[in-house]
């Protein structure tokens, strides 16, 4: 088992920056793939990032590639998500998630642990 605890949303004005935080317990982080989701309001969830192998590898939405940064702190058990040239269209909840297969997917359902998420709004 793994509890996931997001934190670092908010309100911020186009182009500005949030960094968001997962902070895992139970099983040890680098044990799992980790990911990034979100789901704005009337839409499905939508994967942003995952991050695997400790950092070594990294993967992106095309829509957040070049403005979004994945990484982990293994020592703290915390995954962070950098947001800059936040969009309007970045509006959403966030979430954090694990995947015990270690396969990096984009499919929401590889992952079987979830955090409540966080709120971003982006305002124009």
């Amino acid at each position: 088992q793994v509890q996931l605890v997001e934190s670092g949303g908010g309100l911020v004005q186009a182009g500005g920056s949030l960094r968001l935080s997962c902070a895992a317990s139970g099983r040890t982080f680098n044990s799992y793939a980790m990911g990034w989701f979100r789901q704005a309001p009337g839409k499905e969830r939508e994967f942003v990032a995952a991050i695997m192998r400790s950092g070594l590898i990294t993967v992106y939405a095309d829509s957040v590639r070049g403005r979004f940064t994945v990484s982990g702190d293994n020592a703290k058990n915390t995954m962070y998500l950098q947001m800059n040239s936040l969009k309007p269209e970045d509006t959403a909840v966030y979430y954090c998630a694990a995947d015990p297969t270690q396969s990096g997917s984009k499919d929401l359902y590889k992952y079987d642990y979830w955090g409540q998420g966080t709120q971003v709004t982006v305002s124009s």
